[in-house]
């Protein structure tokens, strides 16, 4: 499930959607297991797993901005917001993103024009996605991501900004 999470970063949002699985504890999987494994273990066809996370994968590629995509953007007015952890952004972000809260989700939600162009990060362009669909659910329908995230963007788009590596990834 890790190599397929990795190939595929919206499969667990896509696999929770339509079949309750790896959404929370009570439906987990673990990262060595494989789609076999999780699909024999709760009765569901391995084909059409992979056909729904493939399907999913399509619309979640239309989520993405390349780094050059999400700066042409940014030029004209779009808003960027940083979905790392707070000591991620503190340490290093792209100039001019606002830091996601709780508060700033419910103004987003609440009062942002619907038309606004959000362009979300994370670090390598995976976990956004996401928080992209959630924003998206709420009506905020022009939210993107940065494919590749602030790793990406600092080495295409702004190389003054540090590149790190997480421990836990």
């Amino acid at each position: 499930m890790n190599q397929l999470n990795a190939h595929f970063p919206g499969a667990r949002r896509a696999l929770f959607a339509k079949y309750h699985i790896g959404g929370c504890s009570s439906c987990a999987y673990k990262d060595d297991e494989t789609i076999a494994e999780v699909a024999e273990r709760n009765e569901f066809s391995v084909e059409e797993a992979i056909q729904h996370i493939l399907e999913s994968h399509t619309f979640d590629t239309k989520m993405m901005l390349s780094p050059l995509e999400a700066q042409q953007h940014l030029e004209k007015g779009a808003q960027l917001i940083d979905t790392r952890t707070r000591e991620e952004h503190e340490a290093v972000a792209i100039k001019n993103s606002l830091f996601l809260t709780q508060e700033l989700q419910q103004e987003a939600f609440g009062t942002w024009h619907k038309d606004q162009i959000v362009i979300l990060y994370d670090h390598l362009g995976d976990k956004a996605l996401d928080t992209c669909a959630w924003f998206k659910g709420h009506n905020l329908n022009n939210t993107f991501i940065i494919k590749g995230g602030i790793d990406a963007w600092s080495q295409e788009i702004d190389s003054s900004l540090a590149r790190y590596r997480l421990e836990l990834e």
